[in-house]
């Protein structure tokens, strides 16, 4: 999982329309740091997507840059997400949306990757969901 979403990163085009919002990228040393590099709209999505993981993770999670995206870590990394210009992405791992695909079939996913599109509500009770599945996977 790891590995894809550094792939991903990496091999996105300047012109791909999911592409990390440059700023974000050069400036993303600390989450906020990330968070400051971030235009609207996709920042007020990823503040409710941060809002909604924190709602579910432990309070012993710390937030960290891993891959050069902000993720929440408990001696693990437990979700990686990220601002694009046209989504705001949660990586869960490809065995936590596997669980989901029938819930996600209204949205674009990938094997490590869900996107929510900026124009969209986050379907906030959904990441909760995902979040906690993710929590009981690292618990097994």
């Amino acid at each position: 999982m790891v590995g894809q979403v550094w792939t991903r990163l990496l091999t996105m085009k300047k012109t791909s329309r999911a592409r990390v919002s440059s700023a974000a990228r050069s400036k993303g040393n600390t989450v906020d740091e990330y968070f400051a590099g971030v235009p609207e709209p996709a920042r007020n999505m990823l503040e409710k997507l941060r809002s909604v993981i924190r709602s579910v993770v432990s309070k012993d999670a710390i937030e960290v840059i891993s891959y050069r995206i902000p993720a929440f870590r408990q001696k693990k990394i437990i979700v990686w997400y990220a601002a694009f210009s046209g989504h705001c992405s949660l990586f869960p791992t490809a065995a936590v949306i596997d669980k989901f695909k029938d819930d996600l079939k209204d949205y674009t996913i990938s094997k490590g990757t869900i996107q929510f599109p900026l124009d969209k509500p986050l379907p906030s009770a959904l990441v909760k969901r995902i979040v906690k599945a993710r929590l009981a996977e690292l618990k097994e």
